[in-house]
């Protein structure tokens, strides 16, 4: 499935949410909503991967995903994208990389839950994401203390922005990053897939 470029008018703010959508379900649409909201973006896009590094065991077709998310996420300031396919990424740091020039005068906000942060070390170069773009964190359930207490928040903490100041993040030169606390889903696709519900 072709998807196209995604399109955002130079000054504006969008939000990243990169990750396999293997399937897509209301936990993301939950933490998309939210993102909009209290960090203040003009747009979300989600970066439906072609693979995880991360992970031994591959996700369903892209083109499969990538329909799933688009039934489940309908909204007017929510682009489903499949770029790193497009471009041949497997790292956020090189998508990033590729994003800053490809798109010039817009302000990039990297999303994560709280989970992704808890191991965000563990990442490919992880330390120039962070240096290169905001992170704004989204509360999900039992992993507040785990992100907090991180190798990335402890390294990072003199550029943690309060709650409190969400909406200033799109606004903050990297490295910069924010913990919010929202209404939690505990919805999960390893959940959905132990349940026979996908694929």
């Amino acid at each position: 499935m072709i998807t196209g470029w995604p399109t955002a008018p130079k000054g504006q703010s969008i939000g990243l949410l990169g990750g396999s959508f293997d399937p897509a379900h209301p936990g993301h649409v939950h933490i998309t909503r939210a993102a909009l909201t209290r960090f203040g973006l003009d747009r979300v896009w989600w970066l439906v991967s072609p693979g995880n590094p991360l992970k031994s065991r591959g996700p369903a077709p892209l083109d499969q995903r990538i329909a799933a998310a688009r039934r489940l996420m309908d909204h007017p300031r929510v682009t489903i994208t499949d770029i790193e396919a497009r471009i041949g990424t497997r790292y956020t740091a090189e998508t990033l990389a590729f994003l800053r020039v490809r798109y010039p005068g817009r302000r990039f906000v990297w999303l994560m839950g709280a989970d992704n942060l808890a191991q965000f070390h563990h990442w490919q170069d992880w330390q120039d994401i962070i240096e290169t773009v905001p992170l704004g964190i989204l509360a999900r359930p039992g992993l507040r203390i785990p992100a907090r207490t991180s190798k990335a928040a402890r390294t990072y903490r003199r550029w943690r922005l309060p709650g409190r100041a969400s909406r200033l993040l799109t606004r903050a030169t990297a490295p910069a990053w924010c913990f919010v606390n929202v209404p939690m889903s505990d919805a999960s696709s390893t959940a959905i897939r132990a349940k026979g519900g996908w694929r």
